[in-house]
């Protein structure tokens, strides 16, 4: 199954736009990429133009990352290409089309029932992400944070959820099926219902260095052995050994968790 993911923002109804104009967003990796596969990341506004070429080598996982919904908000020209290219990668087949979305306490926590719904319209997967302690500024509190039970009390005020019953797996989001349909939406509960002890995560950076945790704050480097000269069996040993090296949770609520000093859009989805 192919996948792509999707900025929420690009996905934000006209009317949404204005409270959601200063939301931060987060974007997420999908549990694999199928043998066959290819692992992208490509940004919003230039896809109506690749999604041909990303169709075209059968690509498993396009994981998009983007700036603040701020400044896609502030310039409608901006919007119209990413909802062009929400569009495109629909027709072209490159489905489900996951769109993710972090709501933020007094700047856009109405738009959760809007977004559903113009999601919904379109065919679009939505998930709901908590928001996580891995902001620029390092000013994440867990009491300004919007939970999954916040988010799943707006959603069943308008509509009916019921539980999937498939199996999730090593996935993040916990994922209800709406108003009796095959539809779903998704909440990843990073925080108030973790997921470590199923996770089999791991991310490489744009400067070659593998996280074995979003919330990691050590890192294995590959960008200097594959210099050196590593073979392509050393650097997948490399890997193997961070992956081997997951600590069993991220330790959020701990008194001792100190935040990671990259932040989100330094890690890449």
């Amino acid at each position: 199954m192919r996948h792509l993911v999707l900025l929420a923002a690009a996905a934000l109804p006209a009317a949404a736009l204005p409270a959601a104009a200063q939301a931060q967003q987060e974007t997420s990796v999908l549990p694999m990429v199928p043998a066959s596969g290819t692992l992208l990341d490509v940004t919003a506004e230039g896809r109506t133009t690749r999604v041909p070429d990303l169709a075209t080598i059968r690509a498993g996982v396009v994981n998009q990352g983007a700036d603040a919904a701020g400044a896609l908000a502030a310039n409608a020209t901006a919007m119209t290409r990413v909802l062009a290219g929400l569009k495109a990668a629909k027709d072209a087949g490159l489905t489900p089309v996951k769109v993710n979305t972090v709501l933020l306490k007094g700047i856009n926590e109405d738009d959760a029932v809007p977004l559903l719904e113009y999601c919904l319209e379109h065919g679009y997967e939505l998930r709901f992400i908590e928001q996580m302690p891995l902001d620029a500024h390092h000013a994440w509190t867990r009491s300004e944070m919007v939970t999954a039970e916040d988010i799943l009390a707006k959603l069943t005020a308008t509509h009916t959820l019921v539980p999937d019953v498939q199996e999730r797996g090593a996935a993040p989001a916990e994922r209800w099926l709406v108003d009796g349909t095959d539809l779903t939406v998704g909440v990843i509960a990073s925080v108030t219902r973790s997921f470590c002890g199923a996770c089999d995560r791991t991310r490489l950076t744009a400067d070659g260095q593998i996280r074995n945790c979003l919330f990691a704050r050590e890192e294995s480097d590959l960008r200097t052995a594959m210099r050196d000269g590593a073979t392509d069996q050393e650097l997948a040993d490399r890997w193997r050994i961070a992956t081997l090296t997951k600590l069993p949770g991220h330790g959020i609520d701990d008194p001792s968790f100190l935040q990671p000093s990259r932040p989100m859009s330094a890690i890449g989805g």
